[in-house]
């Protein structure tokens, strides 16, 4: 019997610097009711769901800084999320700043995601890895990207999570582009690989490319979905963004590496599909068959 879970992949349009979580997460319900009308079972939401891309500017202050991070989850402001989640019987996966404390007391801070059970339930948790950007101020830029300033590399690896009756990873925005991340998340066997991306269509190092941006974003998830025989969802937040166009393209891609549903506005949207977790098998069971074709032994420079 096929083990069918329908995704619905629900992007978000732009959030303003002065609008509250309370706002983000009231459009995020809608959205979710939205799905859960159309029979949805995991509802995927972007990176940073809850406020505006902030690492777009260069701040001083760490108070101000702080202001964009959760300290717990949920929280009364996410409750509500959670709540409509447990409600309407549907996952989700979202992405937040998230403030924590180690056991010494030191303060650390990640661009995090999670993953949430049909009841209410944190299920998992991912820290990204590959951060994007710089870390001082570059005024000669349009807008800045200071991810690398105000967060640490994440420490929690690529864990695959037994949920939803599948193998079920996490990645984060940039971390889509490195082959590295998929195949991390291919050697355990995933079946479902969930990510949210902040991406400018403007890129200040190299401008040439800003036509290649939603050409890039396709191809590097499409490419990852194949070559590792998973079903990729990649979820946006789009639109102009405080002076900032960030891309669309939130699309549910097949292990084939096809894509099956797409949003085309830059608003808030979904795109679902019934995904066959069991057409994993047509890839990861043939041409990249991990047992059978991979030569690791060749393979020295990849971490040497």
């Amino acid at each position: 019997m096929p083990r069918i879970l329908t995704i619905a992949a629900a992007q978000l349009g732009p959030i303003a610097k002065d609008e509250s979580r309370s706002s983000a997460v009231a459009r995020m319900i809608a959205l979710m009711t939205h799905a859960a009308e159309r029979g949805a079972d995991l509802v995927v939401f972007p990176e940073l769901a809850l406020t505006t891309f902030f690492p777009r500017w260069y701040m001083e202050d760490q108070a101000e800084i702080d202001s964009y991070f959760e300290t717990e989850m949920p929280s009364a402001e996410t409750a509500p999320l959670f709540e409509a989640a447990a409600r309407l019987g549907v996952g989700f996966y979202l992405g937040y700043a998230e403030k924590t404390a180690d056991d010494s007391g030191t303060v650390r801070r990640f661009n995090t995601s999670i993953i949430v059970g049909p009841d209410g339930t944190i299920l998992g948790k991912y820290r990204k890895i590959h951060l994007p950007g710089h870390r001082e101020n570059e005024p000669w830029r349009a807008f800045q990207h200071l991810e690398k300033r105000y967060f640490e590399r994440g420490d929690l690896g690529f864990p695959v999570h037994e949920v939803f009756g599948g193998r079920v990873g996490m990645c984060i925005c940039n971390d889509r582009r490195w082959p590295e991340t998929f195949r991390m998340l291919g050697l355990q066997k995933a079946e479902l690989v969930v990510l949210g991306y902040n991406t400018p269509v403007h890129y200040p190092p190299a401008p040439e490319h800003d036509h290649l941006q939603d050409f890039h974003n396709h191809l590097v998830m499409q490419a990852g979905a194949y070559q590792n025989g998973t079903w990729v969802v990649g979820v946006a937040k789009a639109g102009r963004e405080e002076d900032c166009d960030l891309i669309g393209g939130t699309c549910i891609i097949a292990p084939t590496g096809e894509i099956v549903a797409q949003c085309t506005t830059l608003g808030d949207e979904i795109a679902i599909a019934e995904c066959d977790l069991d057409r994993c098998r047509e890839i990861q069971d043939n041409i990249f068959n991990f047992n059978v074709h991979r030569q690791p032994d060749q393979y020295g420079l990849l971490t040497r």
